[in-house]
């Protein structure tokens, strides 16, 4: 059974830092499209981040560019995303999927994702 499982949200102040990480298992996540997308409150999802299969070539939208980073740990099958600089508009439910990124939002409604996990950012 494939699922996503992702931790590491919480509040943290405007200039702080978190670490996501997405467990997944009931594949390997080394030959699959991952991403990071958030959903802010009232909003629809928004795509982040990529890292391509095999090569893990990574992309990242304009709104977190330079100031996260998207990983993953093949041995551990675990999709991590280090958020720096984090900014009030930041705050969201960010989750995982197993999707290729740079899609519309209402796309990642209909794929393969995890419940999520929190972040606010705030003082």
């Amino acid at each position: 059974q494939v699922q996503l499982a992702e931790s590491g949200g919480g509040l943290v102040q405007p200039g702080g830092s978190l670490r996501l990480s997405c467990l997944a298992s009931g594949f390997t996540l080394t030959y699959s499209y991952m991403s990071w997308v958030r959903q802010a409150p009232g909003k629809g999802p928004e795509w982040i981040s990529d890292i391509t299969p095999n090569s893990g070539n990574k992309r990242y939208a304009d709104s977190v560019k330079g100031r996260f980073t998207i990983s993953r740990d093949n041995a551990k099958n675990t999709l991590y995303l280090q958020m720096n600089s984090l900014k009030p508009e930041d705050t969201a439910l960010y989750y995982c999927a197993r999707a290729p990124g740079g899609r519309s939002g209402s796309y990642y409604e209909e794929v393969t994702r995890g419940p999520g996990t929190q972040v606010t950012v705030s003082s």
